[in-house]
């Protein structure tokens, strides 16, 4: 990203890959190049992408066979044009804000995550006071302009009331790395010296670092990994079960270190730590606390960006498949043992998925059991009947114009979305 990107890392995993769909949409002006090109010696390439209000009826993301099963009894799909995004707590207003997460045990303040390596705590009452600061790593943070590394991800630990214990995603260099740490916050602050390195990732290149990470239901650490940067995967990392890159991964972080789960799928000389496998760049995920299933929105190459509900030792098809698409080879490709997305959408709407969450807040009821994500491109919002059937394709709620990064939500559940416009948005109805 050229223009207001070039300071974006995330924007920067957004349009590295882009080159070709970017050609035949001429609308826009350029966007720094992202991810199909990389750290390294890997060139990144220029993209151009539709302004955001290119249509307010846009052809929908489609949904495919890997879809949830039906319900017994389906939601009514929520109307098209029923709601907007609104600006909230307009004193949070940072460069480069990738996460907000309500404290557990205090609804009233959330953490916000900034990509340069500052965590601030947020008072999110509607009379609030100034952010402070609650943790600073800018000292061992990378951060290279343009590119996508950086403080990236946090997860609470599931008894953080009583413990204090967090855990953070961020890019090391000297070598360049993926390094997942716990820290030990105290009182309404946390000292970068508790810090305790569970584990590390060596990262060929500056792009695709991933950086998702979310507590399972069963207390586990889930971890969001890309697959190492450059375009296309040269590595094959996303299809090698030897590497930890292009994987979710699953591991328990109860004691001092981290242990692999027993009844994790995969032994040596694999990587035991491997959860599911076949992904790209994993762009947030998170876990349907009513049925537990992990859904993951995993960021395309090319032409095609997904949206996965993940099993335990799945192929998600990186770099075989893009989406529901043969990738490499380009035809005919092997589909044996792969499981498709349940949702895609191509560059024409967007060119860099972000994930959400499925919601179960109490002001929008009719969007209860969906789930949501949206584009960091076009900033559009999409929802998606989570329990399936028939007439629940994607329907899009709002074309935001803005930069998403992340969803969030409050303590009652109601959705909001992080941006690298320094805003912070709130999805409601009309």
């Amino acid at each position: 990203m050229t223009n207001r990107r070039a300071i974006s890392a995330v924007r920067a995993r957004v349009l590295r890959r882009a080159a070709s769909a970017a050609a035949a949409l001429m609308l826009a002006g350029l966007l720094l190049a992202a991810c199909s090109g990389g750290g390294g010696k890997a060139t990144p390439t220029t993209v151009v992408t539709p302004p955001p209000s290119v249509a307010t009826t846009p052809e929908l993301p489609t949904r495919h066979a890997g879809s949830p099963a039906a319900s017994s009894s389906p939601l009514p799909p929520p109307a098209a044009d029923g709601y907007r995004a609104v600006q909230a707590f307009p004193e949070l207003n940072f460069d480069q804000m990738l996460g907000l997460q309500v404290i557990p045990g205090d609804e009233r303040h959330a953490l916000l995550l900034t990509q340069d390596g500052m965590i601030r705590r947020a008072d999110l009452r509607d009379s609030p006071a100034a952010p402070t600061t609650f943790m600073d790593i800018r000292d061992r943070i990378i951060r290279n302009p343009g590119m996508e590394e950086g403080l990236l991800g946090l997860a609470f630990s599931p008894d953080y009331a009583q413990s204090g214990k967090f855990y953070l995603y961020y890019s090391a260099g000297d070598p360049r790395r993926a390094v997942i740490s716990r820290f030990v916050a105290s009182g309404d602050h946390a000292d970068p010296a508790t810090e305790h390195v569970l584990l590390e990732i060596g990262e060929p290149f500056a792009n695709h670092n991933g950086g998702a990470m979310a507590f399972g239901p069963d207390g586990e650490l889930y971890l969001g990994v890309g697959d190492g940067g450059s375009g296309g995967d040269p590595n094959r990392n996303g299809q090698n079960r030897g590497t930890l890159l292009g994987k979710i991964l699953r591991i328990d972080v109860s004691g001092e270190d981290y242990a692999v789960p027993s009844n994790n799928p995969f032994k040596s000389p694999d990587r035991p730590e491997i959860w599911a496998y076949g992904l790209r760049n994993p762009w947030r995920i998170s876990f349907d606390p009513e049925d537990g299933r992990l859904w993951v929105a995993d960021v395309g190459q090319n032409k095609w960006e997904e949206v996965d509900v993940v099993e335990r030792g799945g192929n998600y098809g990186w770099n075989v498949m893009e989406g529901n698409h043969c990738f490499k080879p380009a035809s005919g490709c092997d589909e044996t043992g792969l499981i498709r997305p349940v949702a895609e959408f191509d560059h024409g709407l967007g060119c860099s998925v972000t994930g959400g969450f499925v919601y179960h807040g109490a002001s929008m009821p009719e969007l209860r059991g969906w789930y949501l994500y949206g584009d960091f491109c076009s900033g559009r919002v999409w929802a998606l009947n989570a329990h399936g059937g028939p007439g629940s394709e994607p329907v899009q709620l709002a074309n935001t114009g803005a930069s998403i990064a992340s969803f969030a939500q409050d303590a009652a559940g109601e959705p909001y979305l992080v941006t690298f416009d320094k805003k912070i948005l709130k999805l409601e109805r009309l």
